[in-house]
């Protein structure tokens, strides 16, 4: 009972305070305005990323009990600090250092002070705990990396959100049933606020998270699969619910951010750009291109991630010797066939274009076609 009011108390106070935040953001004109990269076509508040942690904080303190406030004490410090570094870049844009030193420092709580961090790599190539350094060391790194990973994909109407609240409910589920409550209910609160924003941020949105929400939960979501990676690891065998592939298990839950961030840094890194230039070519742009609609690129993506989610359950049994090549396989093999379902889907358009656009299609096929300079002509590269 306690869970579903917690649930439902996260539920209800973001989604009553989103449409106050809405309603001052647009008298101020506090908007995102369309223009550039941007796919919305109309001024649109941001930062609805204030509301989510406040109901994230506010249903804390309301439900948790001291005893499970102060065992995540440093997790709600780090995730607050987070929140004024992405609501300060939304407000007044920070610098590139200026924002990793705000994320350093966030992360620094958690690894050093909560000590949330990945203690080996639990017999995968025969390493069962890393030195002490290097294990700070590498869950520094994922953490940063995982954080901004989940803040690129936020450029769609529900599309974190929905991936967010997947990521969390499962998070919430498993910490609770193997006895880890106050890391389970801090999920599940996250959930909640987070579906109380998604019915103003489905398309078309209302609002936006900004920043100000985006690093917040990509932050929450990175510190709490490294616990669930370091957990699952450093589990009795016996547990019955242990999945014997923690890090494969760990990169499935955090599939769509990683397998779009490699993508897109890959593809600048090869066309000689850096992998940080902003252009249009996420998963999410993609799918796009191949004429869906928002809300069915986030349903599309999120049924995905469910995908994921199961093969953890099918292949709990295995250990990362066979999950890991199974769960990399998987994820190109689904980048493979999107880019092939887009080029040929951008080419059809094309032949059924107006006459300026056929007669550009026709100059390129006049020799031989090759795959970059069709989809960079087309708008599926680089802007």
């Amino acid at each position: 009972m306690v869970i579903l009011l917690t649930l439902v108390t996260a539920f209800l106070i973001g989604f009553l305070a989103m449409p106050v935040l809405i309603g001052a953001f647009k008298k101020f004109q506090v908007v995102d305005k369309p223009g550039g990269r941007k796919i919305h076509k109309n001024d649109t508040p941001s930062m609805g990323g204030i509301v989510i942690v406040f109901s994230v904080l506010l249903t804390a303190f309301l439900w948790l009990d001291v005893s499970n406030l102060m065992e995540i004490r440093y997790v709600i410090a780090a995730f607050a600090l987070m929140f004024f570094v992405g609501l300060r870049d939304d407000l007044v844009e920070l610098s590139p250092f200026q924002k990793l030193g705000g994320q350093s420092v966030a992360a620094f709580m958690v690894v050093f002070m909560a000590d949330i961090r990945i203690s080996g790599l639990y017999g995968f190539l025969g390493i069962y705990e890393l030195p002490l350094v290097l294990s700070y060391a590498i869950t520094f790194i994922s953490i940063l990396a995982l954080t901004n990973a989940f803040n690129l994909i936020d450029g769609l109407d529900g599309l974190a959100a929905t991936i967010s609240v997947l990521t969390f409910g499962f998070l919430a589920w498993w910490f609770n049933v193997i006895g880890m409550p106050s890391f389970g209910m801090f999920s599940l609160i996250i959930a909640g606020s987070v579906l109380g924003f998604l019915v103003f941020n489905w398309h078309p949105a209302k609002i936006f998270m900004g920043d100000t929400g985006s690093l917040s939960l990509g932050f929450a979501l990175s510190l709490l699969t490294v616990l669930f990676i370091d957990t699952n690891g450093t589990m009795a065998p016996e547990s019955p619910w242990k999945f014997n592939a923690p890090i494969a298990s760990g990169i499935a839950l955090m599939i769509v951010p990683i397998y779009d961030t490699t993508r897109i840094f890959t593809r600048r890194i090869r066309r000689g750009r850096s992998p940080f230039s902003p252009d249009k070519n996420h998963v999410h742009h993609f799918l796009m291109r191949m004429g869906l609609t928002h809300d069915k690129v986030s349903i599309t993506l999120g049924v995905i991630k469910l995908f994921f989610i199961a093969l953890i359950f099918i292949g709990s049994a295995y250990s990362d010797y066979v999950m890991l090549p199974l769960i990399v396989c998987t994820a190109l093999l689904f980048g493979s066939r999107l880019d092939s379902l887009t080029l040929k889907r951008v080419k059809e358009k094309a032949k059924n274009s107006p006459p300026i656009l056929g007669k550009k299609y026709k100059a390129l096929n006049r020799k031989p076609l090759v795959k970059n300079q069709f989809t960079e002509h087309f708008h599926i590269s680089d802007n």
